[in-house]
């Protein structure tokens, strides 16, 4: 039995989960792409992972470069999440106009994001149309206040206390 593929979306729109950008830079060209399938793996060592679908321009410069950032997406910033999963038609450069800053390594950080990382590539693992990465942190640092953006059934939520 094979489990036809809208299935499992409309399962999967149950499952909530926060909004992160990942970007990378490898000779001069950077790209970036709007991700939810990103966890905490390890504290020590700091790990994370993150599976980036194959064949897109994001997954083949961190395969390049051998690293990532990633910002955690804030309540504010659904139109950035939208604009880099390829959402608004006509626009050539996701950065243009897009605030950014460094840490350690050369790919972009999304201001006014929750938290940011600057990730090295430990393990890069297929796994049917995605590849899992898993990566050192290299750099963190997390807003703390404020509140995220949050994913729920196709449609970007704010919690509340």
């Amino acid at each position: 039995m094979t489990l036809n593929p809208e299935q499992l979306r409309r399962a999967m729109r149950a499952w909530t989960t926060g909004v992160a950008i990942v970007t990378a830079v490898h000779e001069g060209q950077r790209y970036g792409m709007t991700v939810n399938s990103f966890t905490s793996v390890s504290l020590e060592p700091p790990l994370i992972s993150v599976a980036l679908r194959q064949f897109t321009h994001t997954h083949e410069l961190v395969e390049k470069s051998g690293e990532f950032a990633l910002t955690v997406l804030s309540v504010d910033q659904g139109h950035l999440s939208d604009r880099f999963a390829g959402k608004i038609p006509g626009i050539a450069d996701r950065f243009e106009g897009v605030e950014t800053e460094k840490m350690l390594i050369e790919a972009p950080l999304i201001k006014g994001g929750m938290a940011f990382l600057n990730c090295r590539v430990a393990k890069a693992i297929p796994v049917g149309e995605n590849t899992l990465f898993v990566a050192e942190v290299l750099a963190a640092r997390g807003e703390g206040e404020g509140n995220p953006l949050v994913y729920h059934n196709r449609v970007f939520w704010k919690l509340t206390k």
